[in-house]
Formats: structure tokens, C-alpha cells, sequence
């Protein structure tokens, strides 16, 4: 994986941790660190709710993730240390959807 200012490096380790919101369905929350908020502006964890772990993910190993662009999840944990995915537009959710399910 390429990271921009690292260019002649190749970058095999970018884990992040992935929280889910109690407060909202589809709606997750990427940091750096498992556990560590830091980064996270405090009006956005207090809409969020109490962060949900749900799993660990190396950003490195992946070419994409189901849902988001993943070199935007990778540059806002560069940049801003966090990422927030925001649950789909029912058309994009009914889409995505049907881009899975090609043999029908």
C-alpha cells in the first residue's frame, strides 16, 4: 500500500479499530488506536453515543471496503485521526445492494 509522503516505503501495517453507533444504525467510527478517542471531537462522540467495538482492521492488507472509499478512511486517519461513515442513502443502500447480487 502506498501512503502520500511515504512513497518510497511500502506500508504493510495500518490497523485502525472500528466502533459501531448505538444511536444509529450503519453508522461507524474508524480511529487509529483501539479504544483511543483522542482525535475524535467531543460533539461528535457525544452524537455518536458510547462507541460500540466491533473489530480490527489492517487498512495495509485491504484494496476496498464494502461501503466507503478506503484511501479516504486511510487519509482521514492520517489527517484527522479518525474516519466516520455515515449510513448510505436508501438508494445507495438498495444499489450496493444490487451491485452483490448480479445473478438475479
Amino acid at each position: 500500500m502506498r501512503i502520500p509522503g511515504f512513497e518510497l516505503y511500502e506500508v504493510s501495517l495500518m490497523f485502525c479499530a472500528i466502533y459501531k453507533s448505538p444511536k444509529k444504525e450503519s453508522m461507524y467510527l474508524y480511529v487509529k488506536n483501539k479504544d483511543d478517542f483522542s482525535d475524535v471531537p467531543e460533539l461528535l462522540l457525544s452524537n455518536f453515543g458510547k462507541p460500540q467495538f466491533a473489530m480490527m482492521l489492517n487498512l495495509a492488507k485491504r484494496e476496498k471496503l464494502a461501503i466507503v472509499d478506503i484511501n479516504k478512511v486511510r487519509q482521514s486517519l492520517i489527517d484527522e485521526g479518525f474516519f466516520l461513515q455515515m449510513p448510505p442513502a436508501p438508494d445507495q443502500a438498495l444499489a450496493h445492494i444490487r451491485a452483490q447480487n448480479t445473478k438475479l
